[in-house]
């Protein structure tokens, strides 16, 4: 029987989810990537691309972008560069989904401009409704586009929520593992260095959303996204430390039904579950072992010791841009922690003087959202 085939661009694709993605792909005859798009890693895309064979392919940094030109011109691809060649790849006229993977706010006008090209959207970059939620959601709605969660918390829920949207929730329950610092004091976090942040107990991932899990500045973020994806009030979503990261993440509703999605810690099962929804495809690896694992542990997160998730419901509480300046304020300073510029806990207190001091704005544009990111860097310093 012939199998329509899955035309996929993704944006990213040299980072641990658009790399996981591929993984996805290449075990998935099914599908097909049209377009790929990293920042500067050209080294990694040139193998991409030999592998793959897109179209088309976007590097950010222009001098970069020319570097790969001249490395795959024995190949019939598009080299492009920059925001417009980033939005050029998301809105591919033969892709069928966008795979957003970029890491930062650089995702949010591809990913904006995606659904206006009426894109089915597997989205991994938070920051696209931590800081627009406001507009693309209503987007997504009028240009019934489909907002597919690929962060393995957001999928449980999705996946939770199948043939439950009638129903009422109670609240959404969103696990985290408590990253490599769970059960310290604000006195052990003050020797923390970058090397042990980078130290995730369960999840492979890249350095920035590493330290943000460290941190739970990554929770605050998931939280923020989840209001938006599933229309819930921020006040309706607890967040419980799990260690052994196999609930991904659960949905309590009315009548006190728990329901939860559990898989071992592996980010291809989200991936591929957003790539081919409804439908569920044969996984030749990552089977769940109840039996080996035992036991589930629970508790409840130190908001006084991780200042960074208090300060994402405050955000959340506040509305207007402030949430974009919760995440614009955290990639300053996470970037500023891995050059070695500052300690562990001055993140959170960078996020919080930011909050302070910047102006407040209602009803934000996406103008406005983006030049939060320069604001943010006069009042913390670059």
């Amino acid at each position: 029987m012939f199998k329509k085939i899955k035309k996929i661009s993704i944006i990213g694709s040299t980072g641990s989810i658009g790399s996981q993605g591929l993984e996805v792909v290449r075990n998935n005859p099914e599908m097909k990537v049209e377009t790929l798009a990293a920042k500067s890693n050209i080294k990694e895309l040139e193998k991409q691309i030999r592998e793959f064979k897109p179209k088309k392919v976007c590097v950010f940094e222009e001098d970069k972008a020319l570097e790969l030109k001249h490395k795959v011109k024995d190949l019939d691809v598009g080299v492009l560069y920059g925001m417009d060649g980033l939005i050029e790849c998301a809105c591919d006229n033969d892709s069928e989904y966008l795979l957003s993977a970029v890491v930062g706010m650089i995702g949010i006008l591809p990913t904006l401009w995606a659904i206006k090209s009426q894109k089915k959207i597997a989205l991994a970059n938070k920051e696209t409704l931590v800081c627009a939620g406001h507009i693309i959601m209503p987007l997504a709605k009028e240009k019934n586009v489909p907002i597919l969660p690929v962060d393995s918390e957001h999928s449980a829920i999705f996946q939770s929520l199948n043939g439950e949207r009638e129903n009422k929730i109670k609240k959404i329950i969103l696990t985290c593992s408590g990253g490599p610092f769970r059960g310290y004091s604000l006195k052990d976090l003050e020797k923390v260095t970058v090397g042990d942040a980078l130290k995730h107990p369960n999840w492979n991932m890249g350095k920035k959303i590493t330290v943000d899990s460290a941190t739970l500045v990554n929770k605050g973020l998931e939280v923020m996204e989840a209001s938006w994806l599933f229309d819930t009030c921020y006040k309706d979503i607890e967040v419980m430390i799990h260690p052994e990261s196999v609930i991904h993440s659960a949905v309590q509703f009315e009548d006190n039904a728990v329901i939860a999605q559990m898989g071992v810690p592996d980010m291809k099962l989200p991936i591929q579950y957003a790539l081919t929804y409804p439908k569920r495809l044969p996984m030749k690896e990552n089977e769940l072992d109840l039996f080996e694992l035992g036991s589930l542990t629970f508790e409840k997160p130190d908001i006084k010791v991780f200042k960074g998730l208090g300060l994402a419901f405050y955000a959340m509480e506040k509305g207007g841009n402030v949430p974009a300046v919760y995440n614009a304020a955290n990639e300053i300073a996470v970037g500023k922690f891995l050059d070695g510029k500052i300690g562990f806990l001055d993140i959170p207190d960078m996020i919080e003087k930011c909050i302070e001091k910047m102006p407040f704005i209602a009803n934000p544009s996406v103008d406005d959202i983006l030049g939060v990111m320069e604001e943010a860097k006069e009042y913390i310093g670059k």
